[in-house]
């Protein structure tokens, strides 16, 4: 049964941006992605699109869970898009995005991921 839906699209130059600022970009990075996360795409020729790709995995979980899970204490860092060995991805959740899912009843939440230069897009449904 599925509980939730959530798509997002996000401009590849924005987060490259986002993420290059030299007073923020640091920052931002370690605030947003883990270090799986930060390894992943750093080891990728196109980097700027896998970190979009990924941040808006984060916030298309974020609506097919709920609108209101930032002010529940979910960090961004609490939702981790990993590759498995085909490269497929998938959320593997910690902490109170965990937490979320569990008190929805999910059992599950599935992940999708498109990329180009100019845009990334997500897609995820959560089910029980």
């Amino acid at each position: 049964m599925v509980l939730g839906l959530g798509i997002d699209i996000e401009e590849t130059g924005r987060i490259e941006r986002l993420l290059t600022t030299p007073e923020r970009g640091r920052r931002a990075r370690s605030r947003l992605f883990t270090e799986g996360e930060i390894a992943y795409c750093e080891a990728r020729r196109n980097r700027w699109q896998h970190y979009a790709a990924r941040f808006a995995a984060k916030e298309a979980f974020a609506k097919a869970i709920g609108t209101g899970i930032w002010q529940e204490g979910v960090q961004w860092t609490e939702i981790e898009i990993e590759n498995d060995e085909t490269g497929r991805p998938h959320l593997r959740l910690t902490g109170n995005a965990r937490k979320k899912m569990e008190e929805l009843g999910a059992r599950e939440a599935l992940v999708s991921l498109s990329h180009c230069s100019e845009y990334a897009v997500a897609t995820v449904i959560v089910s029980r």
